[in-house]
């Protein structure tokens, strides 16, 4: 998976008729291609940044059915989740684990209540189940959680989801489309459509940042999978487009994991503004989040308001021991969900259905939005079963729901930060054997060497400092300041690797670090 080679497909084959083009690399791009691939259709994804830089990169790192959905009535949705949940399990369990979930009560009448809405929810998982929810002690749940707050506590449910590694799914994604002869190229941006003389879509005009080149390429149908930008791409089509999307910022912050101490993960089903909150363990870090605020412009890089911040500590501060301040926040990262559009005097998020849509326009242009990563592979059979009719292609079955993700793996040490890598981690020790020194660690704080490093330069596509450390290997996520001070060192290594010079070194460093500031939670202006 190297980008040079990926970009000859287009730069030596002008004239080449793609079966599909996919614009997005995010989950829904990737699980579009990989259904679009594997079906043996001839297919290309372009990603204007790395592969799932914005929302992808962004979740609460949890694949689950969502116990929210259940609460709101949204059956169908739940289902369709819990079921693509279990695949998701069995199709990469090098990336996908059970994580024991714990309800605290504190409320005598909340104990029935949630005891029998988690059953509700273990019997529509069905066979595809992680193991059945049960109504646990006081003294059972301060075992579980050790410093949940002790005050008022009767007890509490246990359940169980699933956890896996958000950008880490995406390049695995990613590797299986390059695996089955499908082309992606990231840093690559669609900046028009073009249209035959009926005015439908036949292809598209893309502009390669790297090279500053632009490329006319051709295709049977193009698919909008761009999330949050999905009405840029059909202003396109369109200038006159009504808006489909309304962006919903969700909020995590990361803290240390002595603020959790436990294997299991916290969840609160209502929060004072009936929001859920997940404290999360997650690469020895703890996630907790999130918020669900409308913003009105999308954008690759959203920040968190101050009372999405605040929100977040303060409802922390209420079921843990230990009320984690600003101080203790290792990093702070904001993502976009698309979300339907919704009236201009309504601002409530709670009650829209993250259910995803299929949009076909005049011109032929397939359109999908909404979903989550828990749903990425059904959004990817979905579309393209749309695109191959619009598209007047041979129809071929779906193989996606109980075919292997590259990397896949299901026995291994699980204490191994390497694991993540699944199969390919032969490869990176591989590296450490012929070099030791690449099985030095990066920085003292954080696990990861730099076999790693080089190993997403040469078989991960990876291209800038912020590619590594953001989505690679998770350092700005995981510890925003730690990954400032190694990104001098990472930049040295990808020079080396890539041909750059010492100007490329110092940018690099340079736009690295001003981006990373926007992770740190600094004191809050007056």
């Amino acid at each position: 998976m190297r980008r040079e080679i990926m970009l000859k497909a287009i730069k030596d084959n002008p004239d080449k008729v793609w079966d599909m083009v996919v614009i997005g690399g995010g989950a829904t791009g990737l699980g579009t291609a990989v259904e679009s691939v594997t079906r043996g259709y001839e297919t290309l994804l372009l990603e204007q940044a790395d592969f799932s830089k914005g929302t992808s990169s962004r979740s609460t790192k949890l694949v689950h059915g969502g116990v929210r959905y259940l609460a709101q009535g949204d059956i169908s949705l739940v289902l369709e989740a819990l079921h693509e949940r279990g695949l998701l399990r069995q199709n990469a369990p090098h990336l996908v684990k059970d994580l024991a979930f714990v309800i605290p009560i504190y409320e005598w009448w909340d104990g029935p209540f949630y005891a029998v809405g988690m059953k509700v929810y273990d019997m529509m998982a069905g066979k595809l189940g992680l193991g059945p929810s049960v109504r646990i002690s006081k003294e059972e749940t301060l075992k579980a959680i050790p410093n949940i707050k002790k005050k008022g506590l009767r007890g509490g449910v246990i359940y169980y989801d699933g956890q896996f590694d958000d950008s880490r799914l995406a390049i695995n994604l990613a590797q299986t489309i390059s695996k089955n002869n499908g082309t992606i190229i990231n840093y690559i941006k669609a900046t028009g459509l073009t249209k035959n003389e009926l005015g439908l879509v036949d292809g598209l005009v893309a502009y390669d940042i790297e090279n500053e080149k632009e490329y006319k390429i051709k295709a049977k149908v193009v698919i909008n999978a761009t999330g949050v930008f999905v009405d840029d791409i059909l202003k396109m089509d369109d200038p006159k487009a009504k808006k489909t999307t309304r962006p919903s910022q969700g909020v995590h912050v990361v803290l240390d994991k002595e603020f959790l101490q436990s294997k299991s993960a916290i969840m609160i089903p209502k929060t004072d503004d009936g929001r859920v909150l997940f404290a999360v363990p997650w690469h020895n870090k703890v996630v907790v989040g999130t918020t669900d605020t409308l913003v009105d412009d999308a954008s690759l890089e959203p920040r968190a308001l101050e009372k999405e911040i605040e929100f977040i500590l303060k409802t922390a501060g209420k079921y843990l021991s230990r009320a984690p301040r600003r101080k203790d926040v290792l990093s702070i990262f904001a993502g976009l969900r698309p979300l339907a559009a919704v009236e201009e005097n309504d601002q409530s998020t709670k009650e829209i259905s993250r259910n995803h849509k299929i949009l076909v326009s005049l011109s032929g242009l397939v359109t999908i939005t909404g979903g989550k990563w828990t749903t990425y592979r059904k959004m990817g059979e979905d579309a393209v079963d749309k695109a191959l009719l619009v598209a007047g292609l041979e129809e071929k079955p779906s193989i996606t729901k109980n075919m292997p993700i590259h990397g896949y793996v299901k026995n291994f040490d699980p204490d191994d930060h390497l694991h993540v890598y699944g199969s390919d981690r032969l490869a990176i020790l591989q590296l450490i054997e012929e070099n030791p020194d690449l099985g030095n660690k990066i920085h003292e704080n954080l696990d990861f060497t730099k076999a790693e490093v080089v190993w997403a330069i040469k078989e991960e596509m990876a291209r800038k400092v912020e590619d590594i450390l953001a989505r690679r290997v998770r350092a700005l996520f995981l510890d925003a300041r730690a990954s400032i001070e190694l990104a001098e060192k990472v930049a040295i290594i990808m020079a080396k690797e890539l041909g750059k010079d010492k100007a490329w070194i110092r940018n690099e460093v340079k736009e690295y670090t001003a981006l990373a500031e926007g992770y740190i939670l600094k004191k809050p202006k007056n």
